[in-house]
């Protein structure tokens, strides 16, 4: 015990302490726990025997007193007062129970000891702590463990680098500040080139390797101050502050290079690699995290378009903003539109070269617009595709040309799906249904598909096309020539007709390569067996070619281009509705 001679006070607590059952001290020491009493008024603590074991680098004389023992305490000293102090006061003889954590270091070199104290304090008269009883621990273990989840929570396990919750919010912080105090910083992103190469390659270890080494490289390329993050599975943001225009670029050559420059060592050999990066200005250019992370994004995006290993920085941009407004205007058109049944067909004959009789109808897309203007195809079809509606439109065509054919028994019509639709079981399973629905139209479908579709994945268009072919759809290559599909691949599709790009007809009374080629493409699609129309055929005496050369079928203005009234005289009185 510590001396208490002079100190009534402390023979009283001395007392609490010392008429124990004898056991007491040795499951204290043989848990590593030491008992205490702490008079508030005089500021005296009397230890129990076991102190030593639970402090062994620390002298008595520093644990003689709340105020010495404070001394010892980190990263908080007034932790203990503090913690009583925060109680709401007591006028009973129950003792109030609390319990802190707090880290303890006998000097400035010896490492900190992590402690846990519980117990419970009493009140004098005045309600206020007078006397506190309890019991310290170790539990350094504990507290490591603490560590290492919080770490976890806020930290990328690959890299080490903070993860992306806390990376946007010390981005949010950083603006915030830098508006108050009028500074100006940077946010980049920097973008791993083609690790998805890396990862077909040699394995996803060796990407991850990659990813590392490559967040170690711009870590110690960073100054003091500045924050580096993991954004996403090949990109990383920083956060440079104090950073101005000039320096940005200075900055990301700085990280472009270090990254470049040296061959990264893995296990399964050297890897080179390089990486782009997309930067804004902050808060001049974006005043939210959101709107900072996005526009760092957009020119990362632009960054990799034009070149791999290149560096943009975000400017305003006139017209892309309008742009971006008309998209929004046409988005919320077209699903307006959708929702009021204003998406149309209009129909554009396909005639025999020889006879000039009808032979089918190409249905193209119209939407009528509240001011009773029609938007043709080209004006909906790119808007729709590029922003992710086009499906829903393909849908709508699709049950609009089975109305069709199932309201004109006699009539062939084609219809143009995109290249998202070949893949989406929606759409499958929307023409199961209608076929089923509505027997005898299937075979008097054609289902237009783009060269450029053609030739993504032969295995799946060939899926596609055969799927189609069993409920007795044909199947027409539309833009034949635009593109790179070899006859090869359209025998092995099993397509029935090839329409050729009409780019490639429209001149050929005045050009002989156009000539020369389309030509060719006929004479070659005659020896498979499949059929072929001409697209655009503007004069007479490009129809008299085509039919001499062998085509099958010719459309375009010297034909009819597309109307909105049915030429076949037939009249669909709504919508036929798709069978459950």
């Amino acid at each position: 015990m510590l001396g208490s001679e002079n100190h009534p006070a402390l023979s009283r607590n001395e007392a609490i302490l010392t008429p124990v059952v004898p056991a007491l001290s040795t499951i204290l020491a043989s848990l590593g726990q030491a008992a205490f009493v702490w008079d508030v008024a005089t500021d005296e603590i009397v230890w129990s025997d076991q102190v030593a074991s639970v402090f062994p680098d620390i002298p008595t004389t520093a644990l003689a007193s709340g105020a010495e023992f404070s001394n010892l305490i980190e990263p908080v000293r007034s932790v203990r007062t503090d913690a009583l102090g925060h109680s709401p006061p007591s006028h009973g003889a129950d003792g109030v129970p609390y319990r802190i954590e707090y880290g303890v270091c006998a000097s400035t070199s010896a490492p900190v000891q992590w402690i846990e104290e519980s117990g419970c304090w009493f009140a004098g008269a005045d309600g206020k702590p007078a006397r506190v009883q309890g019991i310290v621990r170790v539990n350094n273990e504990r507290h490591a463990r603490d560590e290492q989840l919080l770490k976890l929570s806020r930290h990328d396990p690959l890299t080490g680098e903070l993860n992306r919750t806390h990376l946007i919010a010390s981005l949010a912080e950083t603006i915030e500040e830098a508006v108050r105090f009028r500074t100006s910083c940077a946010f980049m992103l920097i973008g791993i080139d083609h690790l998805a190469r890396i990862n077909d390659a040699f394995g996803f270890d060796v990407a991850d390797a990659v990813i590392s080494e490559v967040a170690a490289r711009v870590r110690t390329r960073l100054r003091g101050g500045d924050v580096l993050g993991r954004f996403s599975g090949n990109k990383f943001g920083l956060i440079l502050k104090n950073c101005t225009v000039d320096d940005m670029n200075v900055a990301a050559e700085r990280f472009l290079a270090g990254i470049r420059d040296e061959v990264i060592p893995t296990k399964s050999g050297p890897v080179s690699v390089t990486a782009s990066i997309g930067a804004v200005s902050v808060p001049r250019h974006a005043r939210s995290a959101d709107e900072a992370i996005n526009r760092a994004q957009e020119t990362l995006d632009m960054s990799k378009r034009r070149r791999a290993g290149s560096f943009s920085l975000w400017r305003p941009n006139v017209e892309r903003d309008a742009q971006r407004r008309v998209n929004i205007r046409v988005t919320d058109e077209i699903v307006t539109a959708l929702n009021e049944r204003r998406i149309a067909m209009a129909f554009e004959p396909v005639v025999d070269a020889r006879s000039r009789q009808a032979s089918f109808y190409e249905c193209l897309v119209r939407m009528e617009q509240n001011d009773g203007q029609v938007l043709l195809a080209p004006d909906i079809v790119p808007v729709a595709e590029k922003l992710g509606l086009i499906r829903l439109v393909d849908h709508r065509v699709l049950e609009l040309v089975v109305a069709e054919l199932a309201a004109s028994p006699d009539v062939r019509l084609s219809l143009n799906i995109s290249p998202d639709t070949t893949m989406d079981p929606d759409w499958w399973a929307s023409i199961e249904s209608l076929m089923r629905a509505h027997p005898g139209v299937a075979e008097r479908l054609i289902v237009e598909i783009t060269e450029t579709v053609a030739i993504q994945d032969i295995d799946d268009v060939r899926g596609f096309v055969t799927r189609l072919k069993n409920f007795g759809s044909q199947i027409a290559i539309d833009d034949f020539g635009a593109g790179y599909t070899s006859f090869r691949n359209l025998r092995k599709l099993g397509v029935d007709i090839v329409k050729i790009d009409g780019e490639f007809v429209q001149n050929i009374a005045r050009s002989a390569d156009d000539r020369a080629f389309v030509q060719t493409l006929i004479d070659l699609a005659r020896r498979l067996q499949i059929k072929t129309v001409a697209e655009w055929v503007q004069d007479e005496e490009s129809a008299l070619m085509l039919r001499d050369w062998g085509c099958d079928y010719i459309q375009g203005r010297l034909i009819g281009l597309a109307s909105s009234e049915r030429p076949w005289g037939a009249a669909v009185a709504g919508v036929l509705p798709v069978a459950s």
